[in-house]
């Protein structure tokens, strides 16, 4: 349907219009919730994400008090166009500093300044809008709001605010054909505040809940049936993925605690086992061994290339140690975020990795050897095509668990690549080799040295996040003799030079803690709060073990809400698997699922049915048997069905009048006939024949009726019992009772026949 022409505000009526007040509503929600949609995507810029709101905000105030446009049409047009003037500065200077970081900064860049243009014009239009022409424009840039939104995010928030945005659609849409429809009506407009204006309201309420919701079912059933591949529109792209720092080849000591002051989730990783199996697991990132006092770092080395194998899995050549030291095997799922970083996570020594760590390969095998992984010399492992997009790999892993008596009896003849390697010191301050050899004393050998500098710092330090301040010149010096208080970075800091002042190797690790175990998904949501730094010693035959030198933090108690946080988090997580990366793949497996339910329920149900006909035969089965050997249940059998004999006679008239029938005329047979009897002979004979659809007429005699017979055959033996009964009940006349029974079951016979 074409636009109606433009209607200026002013020639409404005063009284506005419960279809123009619903459509204005229906609007405004509407622009909010797609501004609102884009804001809480992260990508925006601060002054973007504070002033659109605000004005929305301001401006939905002034309409609610029934002001009228803030600045007209003309004006509107100019401050327009002079934005395009601005526009390139935008593009290429404001904009671009803004997607710094970003995988593709010059199409990120671009991006933001188009969104900055549309924002401007949705308030420009909208503290001008007089027209419908006007209201027309600013559903379309809500619905261009959308689409940037979608493009900027996919999660599970987009999800809720895009339905809230779709109902807000079908009302405004729905709302704006009915009000200029309307317009130009004979008859008066529906005034606001009204017992009619309110239902109206209500019925389009209504109507755009079901249109939503029938659309939703539809799009779903649509959304699973519809062939689906990988690599369509921006498929695995991430223009600007939440970078985490800490994990590379040249980390400055204080980085991991700016990542602790972050909530948002870095990965989710699946354990075979469950809480059991990833007890006291750290998820190992980033193993470095050069230290100058401020920075851990590692020197340039050309890492090994490792590709996969034919089935899939890459086989990491971790340095190998006795294989006689006890392990613990673990199998577990990561779920990787965007962190833009190249490190990839596991738990201790990993044996082998399987993934798609190529974002542009396909998901055949032959896609899958074209990637290729690095692999250090510290038994670190990368992904060279960088974490932009969400990745999800498995892998294996042995967590070391030798007896410490074993480790005690370790030899102190290290080879000289590891000496070398992890031995290096910066200058240090003497009081910190002089507080490792004091601590040392309380052990006679390398484990039990490392274990109490290890057990030293736990208890004679504080865990904090709070280092505010000009940072010190030594901060090791200052941390270990000053503030005495610090995160897990200064603790595994100090704890690695310590004990390489002791001629122990040992080497620097940052990573992440576990994670917090949700059972309702049944897997560990690991935060940037739970990034961790610890210390790797090495000892002969027994390889790296982990040591922690950090203070547990305060276990918060958990709330109602962090339950609440556990099915969203679940959710999350279907969310992605099964929407944004649903595909042919995951069609398939639905298939299966679906064909596998179907077999299992109808297996069930022919099993239940089964089972319902053995217990019946049982049952039955061991009624029999107590009835053969119990003496009473024969008689005690008979008595019963006796009694309920008895009380359906005497419940049922029927029944009791039919009973006493057949008992009269038994006794007719071997007895004297009488007017009684008679009649009760006469009587079975109209039941008789009523049967067969012949019947007497309240207005014939007996003998009219019998001599109306067609069929002779059974005209005589009705004329004959009928003579009986009159002579017997009218003319008081003895007749043969047995002679009138025969000729009834002569009739009987004849009838049958």
């Amino acid at each position: 349907m074409a636009p109606a022409d433009p209607i200026p505000m002013e020639v409404l009526p005063v009284h506005l219009s419960a279809l123009r007040r619903h459509f204005e509503i229906s609007l405004y929600f509407l622009l909010l919730t797609s501004v609102l949609t884009l804001v809480s995507t992260g990508k925006l810029d601060l002054l973007t994400v504070v002033l659109m709101p605000a004005a929305l905000l301001f401006k939905g105030y002034r309409w609610w008090r029934g002001q009228g446009p803030e600045i007209s049409n003309r004006v509107g047009n100019r401050i327009t166009i002079a934005y395009f003037i601005f526009f390139p500065v935008d593009l290429w200077v404001f904009s671009h500093i803004l997607a710094r970081g970003a995988q593709n900064p010059g199409l990120y860049g671009a991006l933001l300044a188009t969104i900055h243009l549309m924002l401007f014009a949705i308030l420009v239009r909208l503290y001008s809008a007089s027209t419908t022409r006007d209201y027309l424009f600013l559903t379309m840039m809500a619905f261009a709001s959308m689409l940037a939104s979608a493009i900027l995010t996919v999660d599970t928030m987009f999800l809720v605010l895009f339905l809230i945005f779709f109902a807000l659609a079908v009302s405004t849409f729905v709302g704006l054909e009915m009000w200029r429809s309307a317009q130009g009506a004979v008859t008066a407009p529906l005034e606001t505040g009204t017992k009619s204006a309110r239902r109206l309201h209500n019925a389009l309420g209504i109507t755009s809940a079901g249109i939503v919701v029938g659309s939703v079912a539809v799009g779903a059933v649509i959304f699973l049936l519809l062939p689906r591949f990988n690599g369509g529109y921006m498929s695995g792209f991430n223009l600007q993925p939440t970078l985490v720092s800490g994990f590379s080849n040249d980390v400055q000591l204080g980085e991991i605690g700016e990542i602790k002051k972050s909530s948002m989730v870095v990965m989710r990783i699946s354990v075979d086992g469950g809480l059991a199996a990833a007890h006291g697991v750290h998820w190992r990132g980033v193993a470095l061994t050069e230290f100058d006092g401020k920075r851990w770092f590692n020197n340039a080395h050309e890492p090994t290339s490792l590709t996969a194998a034919e089935n899939g899995w890459f086989h990491l050549n971790s340095e190998k140690h006795d294989p006689y030291a006890a392990g613990m095997p673990i199998h577990y799922t990561v779920l990787l975020e965007p962190i833009a970083s190249t490190a990839l996570f596991f738990a201790n020594d990993a044996e082998s990795v399987r993934g798609q760590f190529n974002p542009d390969a396909a998901t055949t095998s032959l896609g899958q050897r074209r990637a290729y992984l690095l692999e250090d010399p510290t038994g670190s492992v990368f992904n060279p095509y960088h974490n932009f997009s969400r990745m999800q790999y498995e892998a294996r892993s042995i967590v070391p668990t030798p007896p410490p008596a074993a480790v005690r009896r370790a030899s102190t003849i290290y080879p000289a690549a590891v000496s070398a390697a992890y031995l290096q010191l910066p200058p240090l301050d003497p009081r910190i080799p002089e507080l490792a050899k004091q601590i040392g004393t309380r052990g006679n050998n390398p484990y039990d040295k490392a274990r109490a500098i290890e057990i030293y710092l736990r208890g004679h330090y504080g865990y904090t996040l709070d280092l505010s301040g000009t940072p010190p010149a030594d901060p090791l010096a200052y941390f270990l003799f000053q503030k005495k208080a610090g995160h897990c970075e200064y603790f595994a800091a100090a704890m690695t030079v310590m004990v390489r002042s002791l001629g122990i190797p040992a080497r620097y690790i940052n990573g992440f803690q576990t994670g917090e175990y949700n059972d309702v998904g049944g897997d560990f949501v690991v935060r940037a709060s739970d990034a961790h730094s610890w210390v790797e010693v090495y000892f002969p035959n027994y390889g790296w073990l982990t040591f922690d030198p950090t203070p547990p933090g305060d276990d918060k108690p958990l709330h109602w809400y962090a339950r609440v946080g556990h099915y969203m988090d679940w959710f999350e997580l279907q969310w992605s698997e099964w929407v944004i990366n649903y595909d042919f793949v995951h069609q398939f497996t639905l298939a299966q699922n679906v064909g596998r339910a179907s077999r299992d329920y109808t297996e069930r149900l022919r099993m239940a049915f089964a089972n319902a006909q053995q217990r019946a035969t049982d049952f039955v089965e061991h009624v029999q048997s107590r009835i053969l050997t119990t003496p009473a249940v024969v008689p005690g059998t008979f008595a019963t069905f006796a009694l309920l004999a008895a009380m359906i006679i005497s419940l049922q008239p029927g029944v009791r009048q039919r009973l006493s029938v057949l008992w009269h005329l038994r006794l007719a047979a071997s007895g004297a006939m009488t007017p009684h009897v008679a009649t009760i002979q006469y009587n079975e004979m109209l039941r008789l024949l009523a049967r067969r659809g012949i019947r007497k007429a309240p207005a014939q005699t007996p003998v009219e009726f019998a001599s109306s017979l067609p069929d002779s055959n059974l005209a005589v033996p009705v004329l004959e019992l009928t003579a009986i009964y009159q002579a017997s009940r009218f003319g008081g006349q003895a007749a043969d009772a047995r002679h009138a029974y025969s000729v009834l079951s002569r009739i009987q016979s004849f009838l049958r026949s």
